[in-house]
C-alpha cells in the first residue's frame, strides 16, 4: 500500500533514502540511513508543535501494537504517532488474550495480520522476536524493544533530541551510566552515537557491565566524576529492579551514593553538561529530583522527540518510499 503523500512533506527530505520494510535494530543501519530518518522526524516535529497536528499522510494504513512488558512512554508515544499520521491502529493486551490460553505468538500474530494489519509494532521480553517474525509475516515490523537485545526507536529519538542541540556528532562526547547490563536502550544508543561519529564511555559498577563490552568501541570507568569529567552529555539509566538488577550491588542506598547524579556533583564540574533519561526515572537513586527537573535535562524533549520520530519510521516504513 503506498500512502497519501502530504504537500507540506515533499522536498523537506534531502539525505539518502530510507529503503526498509522494516526496523529491527539499530545495528546495520548506516550513518546515511540514521540522518535519514533524523530529518523526516524534523519535518514532522513541525507537524505536531503546531496548533493541528494531524496530517493525512498514512490514512488507511493499518498498524497493530503488541506489548508483551509493561510500557507507558513508548506505547504512548507510538500510538499518538499512529493518530498524528491518520492512521487506523489497534493495541493488543496479552491479558485475556488467546496468548493466555496457549496459543503460540506467531499464530496470534497471523491472525492479527488476516484482519489486513500493513504493520505490527511489537515489544517483547525474548531477544529476537521481532527479527522472528519478520521473516514469517508480510506486514512490516517494528522493533519496541526485545529483551536485553535492542531498542532501535528510543535511540533515534535520543539521537534526535541531541540533534537539535548540539552542531555536529563528530567528537561529541557521551558518557552512559548505570544499569547497562539490563539496557537494550544502551546497546542502541552506543551503536547509533558510534555510526554518527560520537565517542562513547560507559560508567558502571563492574556488576553491572556485560561481558567484553569495551568490543563495541567505548571507554569503561567505575568512577562518576571521570565520567563527567569526559562527557558532554551524562546519559543515566535506571535500576532495572524487575529483572534482578539490585543483585548486583550492596543496597540501592550505595549505588546512590556512588552513581547517582546530583546538583553538587554537576556544580562541581564546571562546565555546562546535557542530562538525558530513557525514563522512567527513578527518582533519588540515579538522579536527583532537582536534577531532573533543571535546565541541564532534556528528559522531557526526549518525550516529545519519541512521537516525531515514531512518525518519521512509520512513514519510511510503509511504502511512502520504494521497499527493497
Amino acid at each position: 500500500m503506498v500512502p497519501m503523500k502530504s504537500s507540506w512533506l515533499k522536498g523537506k527530505i534531502l539525505n539518502t533514502e530510507f529503503n526498509r520494510k522494516h526496523l529491527l535494530g539499530i545495528e546495520g543501519l548506516s550513518e546515511s540511513e540514521i540522518l535519514h530518518i533524523l530529518d523526516t522526524a524534523q519535518s514532522f516535529r513541525e507537524v505536531i508543535m503546531r496548533p493541528i497536528r494531524v496530517v493525512p499522510t498514512l490514512r488507511g494504513y493499518a498498524v497493530a501494537n503488541m506489548f508483551f512488558e509493561p510500557s507507558t512512554r513508548t506505547k504512548l508515544s507510538f500510538e499518538l504517532a499512529e493518530k498524528r499520521l491518520s492512521c487506523e491502529s489497534v493495541s493488543f493486551s496479552k491479558a485475556g488474550s488467546s496468548v493466555s490460553k496457549g496459543e503460540s505468538l506467531l499464530d496470534t500474530v497471523l491472525t492479527i495480520e488476516a484482519m489486513q494489519i500493513d504493520a505490527v509494532v511489537i515489544r517483547h521480553s525474548a531477544q529476537g522476536v521481532p527479527e522472528y517474525l519478520s521473516r514469517n509475516i508480510k506486514a512490516s515490523v517494528i522493533n519496541a524493544g526485545d529483551g536485553y537485545h535492542e531498542h532501535p526507536t528510543q535511540a533515534l529519538l535520543d539521537t534526535f533530541s541531541i540533534k537539535q542541540k548540539f552542531d555536529s556528532f563528530k567528537g561529541l562526547k557521551v558518557a552512559i551510566i548505570g544499569d547497562i547490563s539490563h539496557s537494550r536502550v544502551a546497546k542502541s544508543d552506543i551503536m547509533a552515537l558510534n555510526t554518527l561519529g560520537a565517542e562513547v564511555m560507559l560508567c558502571a559498577p563492574s556488576s553491572l557491565l556485560p561481558y567484553k563490552i569495551e568490543s563495541m568501541g567505548v571507554k569503561i570507568t567505575h568512577d562518576l566524576m571521570e565520567a563527567l569529567d569526559f562527557s558532554d552529555i551524562a546519559y543515566l539509566l535506571r535500576i532495572q529492579l524487575e529483572r534482578k538488577a539490585g543483585d548486583c550491588f550492596p543496597t540501592l542506598r550505595e549505588y546512590q551514593f556512588r552513581y547517582g547524579i546530583t546538583m553538587e556533583r554537576l556544580k562541581k564540574l564546571g562546565k555546562d553538561i546535557t542530562v538525558m533519561h530513557p525514563g522512567p526515572m527513578n527518582r533519588g537513586v540515579e538522579i536527583s529530583a532537582e536534577v531532573a527537573d533543571s535546565p541541564y535535562s532534556l528528559v522531557l524533549d526526549q518525550v516529545t522527540s519519541g512521537v516525531a520520530v515514531r512518525m518519521a519510521v512509520l512513514y519510511l516504513i510503509s511504502g511512502g518510499k520504494e521497499r527493497k
